[in-house]
């Protein structure tokens, strides 16, 4: 087996044996620093790799903090009866892995994100990285297997998704043969 597999085996029970303890470590720093930090290295480097990460000038890890459970809201004072109180029943309709991809576009938004993973959660909150990549460098803009990043908005799309990645492509082709169609005319 070569070494991702066994990072991979390790990360199937993160909380025990000598990992356990490291990740308790890590887990009691990670609590004290903001809810989005932009990290050095990925911690779960064979997920970031599955992701499209490469270690090179234009790849950005992030980890966001995203708090855990329902959006429960205060009781009001105000007479109502109980069903029209709003208090139960609220859900956030997304996933926390959203929510975290959300929140590190929102504080690198000339980045464009391509995936997130898990790497720790407590009694409170969540943690997530999330790989992201700059459309606008020139070594992402050079690197064969990661050009297409270059196609996409920042701003607006939060996640590069297979059916986004398609569209573009598709729109590509119908231009390359409407101006193929001209030349021949």
């Amino acid at each position: 087996m070569g070494y991702q597999k066994y990072l991979a085996e390790i990360w199937k029970r993160p909380m025990s044996g000598e990992h356990g303890k490291l990740m308790k470590e890590r887990l009691i720093l990670w609590r004290k620093e903001p809810s989005v930090v932009r990290v050095e290295k990925p911690t779960r480097i064979n997920r970031a790799r599955a992701l499209g990460y490469k270690a090179k000038q234009g790849y950005v890890i992030v980890r966001v903090r995203v708090r855990k459970g329902g959006l429960n809201r205060p009781r009001p004072d105000s007479g109502r009866r109980p069903k029209r109180m709003g208090v139960y029943g609220y859900s956030p309709h997304k996933s926390a892995q959203w929510i975290a991809e959300e929140r590190a576009a929102r504080k690198f938004p000339n980045l464009v994100v391509l995936g997130s993973y898990w790497v720790g959660e407590d009694g409170m909150y969540k943690w997530y990285e999330v790989v992201m990549a700059d459309p606008n460098h020139p070594v992402v803009k050079s690197d064969l297997e990661r050009r297409w990043i270059s196609g996409f908005k920042t701003r607006k799309d939060y996640r590069v998704t297979r059916e986004k990645l398609l569209k573009i492509l598709e729109k590509a082709k119908l231009e390359e043969q409407a101006g193929e169609e001209t030349n021949s005319q």
